[in-house]
């Protein structure tokens, strides 16, 4: 990873971007600094992401709660103030949102 100089993150200047789920709808806004990937997320009311996810992350929970659930069949639940971290391809998961959530989300080379 490259070296990232000090810099403020204004998130009301930051492109929203629409990705739909197998129902309700997450909104990104995306920050990129070489392999290094910071994302703010809103997943709307009845979100349910539409694949299973392999990818590592660092997870914060901003406000409400959600559930990350692994293929397994297996759930953590989340709320505001929690976090959960996983390197690259140690598990199947996605989340579920009843309520809505706001994430950050940290991923990126370091977590292969």
């Amino acid at each position: 990873m490259s070296n990232i100089p000090f810099q403020a993150i204004n998130w009301d200047k930051i492109v929203r971007t629409e990705h739909k789920g197998e129902t309700g709808t997450a909104y990104w806004q995306t920050i990129q600094l070489g392999g290094l990937r910071i994302r703010k997320v809103i997943y709307s009311d009845g979100y349910l992401a539409d694949h299973w996810c392999h990818k590592g992350h660092i997870v914060h929970c901003l406000e409400g709660n959600f559930i990350s659930e692994m293929e397994n069949g297996e759930q953590t639940n989340l709320s505001k103030g929690m976090t959960y971290t996983v390197s690259d391809d140690l598990s199947s998961h996605r989340s579920i949102a009843t309520n809505g959530v706001e994430l950050l989300i940290i991923d990126g080379d370091f977590l292969k």
